[in-house]
């Protein structure tokens, strides 16, 4: 039986995003083998391998990574390897480098937004570029999810085998298609302490400083102290460890912020949502807003790689420079006021979003698979 590995640094990476390819090669005969740093169980895995993956690149454990995942890719000679992650792949891409030429196993590495991009800090360009750009020749085919990594790439990893744009990892109709009447909908804002009347602006993310919550509080401050009706949704897992509370709370903005935590309710969430944002410093291809926009949604956004390839300027949102806070402010005011722009940018959103969905990126990454011969190449 042919047999296909996938890794990540962490079984929510692709317990969130990946599924639907395990579960096509389980259906197309293969047995799926998973690596990570994790202990969940995971779908349509046939065995599950607990590798000492660190996001860290300065831990000693990736070397130890690289030596134990090495002896699981001779045992098991894989057809196809697919790895994401940075370190994942950094760890998986130096452990099958020998199986390439042995067992003639294809390695292809989703890139899901390189550590270096336009504007990224001096030190990432020195740390992860010339890595990445090292191991794109053990590389069979290295996929982009955004245009501006997939320009990179193709400018600077010459010795690449193939490089692919595939936007995204598809967003599954399946998890949106579902009603909410407005009872369900009024029950919802209920329990989030929220009235029927209330303006609700969405940011589902970890808390963490790359999303930049404390920019988006901050930016936002006088027009929720103006407009006491405009709610900010926070759900995600908090990485600041409380930095962002204590601020709302200096600021007296707790009745108007609130703190999600981790939820699995994000559908219904974006659905008694009227507008979603996002402040990012950087991305790859952002599922949060691809997911509101599935739903209908306005955004606003910081101009950073990800966000501009889903947002079109006054077509379905509003990119924002990344420092300008006023700027932000603005445009969420001017959705706030005027519902016949909302609808407008909604349709719009809906309308783009065809071009993410899951069945149209399964096709693409089926014919990435299916190339036998590595000549091809």
């Amino acid at each position: 039986m042919k047999k296909v590995l996938f890794t990540a640094t962490v079984d929510s990476h692709i317990l969130q995003f990946h599924l639907p390819f395990l579960k096509y090669f389980k259906e197309c005969g293969y047995e799926v083998h998973v690596a990570t740093n994790g202990k969940e169980t995971i779908p349509y895995c046939d065995k599950k391998i607990k590798i000492p993956f660190e996001r860290n690149p300065l831990k000693l454990n990736n070397l130890k990574a690289i030596h134990e995942l090495k002896k699981t890719i001779e045992q098991e000679k894989y057809e196809i390897i697919h790895t994401h992650t940075p370190m994942g792949s950094v760890v998986t891409r130096f452990a099958a480098k020998k199986a390439r030429k042995k067992d003639h196993t294809r390695v292809l590495y989703t890139a899901h937004g390189f550590h270096f991009f336009q504007g990224a800090p001096l030190k990432n360009w020195l740390i992860f570029y010339p890595v990445e750009k090292y191991l794109s020749k053990y590389t069979d085919t290295l996929i982009t999810i955004n245009q501006e990594d997939y320009e990179l790439a193709k400018a600077k990893f010459k010795k690449c085998k193939k490089i692919e744009y595939v936007p995204g990892v598809g967003i599954d109709k399946e998890k949106f298609d579902f009603p909410m009447p407005a009872t369900e909908k009024k029950e919802l804002r209920t329990s989030l302490g929220l009235k029927d009347t209330d303006f609700v602006v969405i940011y589902p993310a970890e808390i963490s400083k790359r999303k930049r919550q404390t920019w988006l509080i901050c930016a936002l401050e006088n027009l929720l102290k103006k407009q006491k009706d405009i709610h900010l949704l926070l759900p995600g897992k908090d990485s600041l460890h409380g930095e962002c509370q204590k601020l709302v709370k200096e600021l007296s903005l707790h009745e108007q912020i609130h703190f999600l935590g981790y939820r699995k309710d994000i559908p219904q969430l974006l659905k008694i949502s009227d507008v979603s944002v996002s402040s990012a410093r950087q991305e790859g291809l952002p599922v949060n807003l691809m997911e509101a926009m599935y739903v209908g949604l306005p955004i606003v956004a910081s101009n950073c790689r990800g966000n501009r390839d889903l947002i079109q300027n006054d077509k379905n949102g509003y990119v924002i420079d990344q420092q300008d806070a006023d700027g932000f402010s603005k445009a969420l005011q001017e959705l706030y006021k005027n519902q016949k722009i909302r609808n407008q940018f909604g349709k719009e959103s809906k309308k783009i979003i065809q071009n993410y969905m899951l069945d149209s990126i399964m096709i693409d990454m089926k014919n990435i698979y299916h190339i036998q011969n590595k000549e091809e190449l």
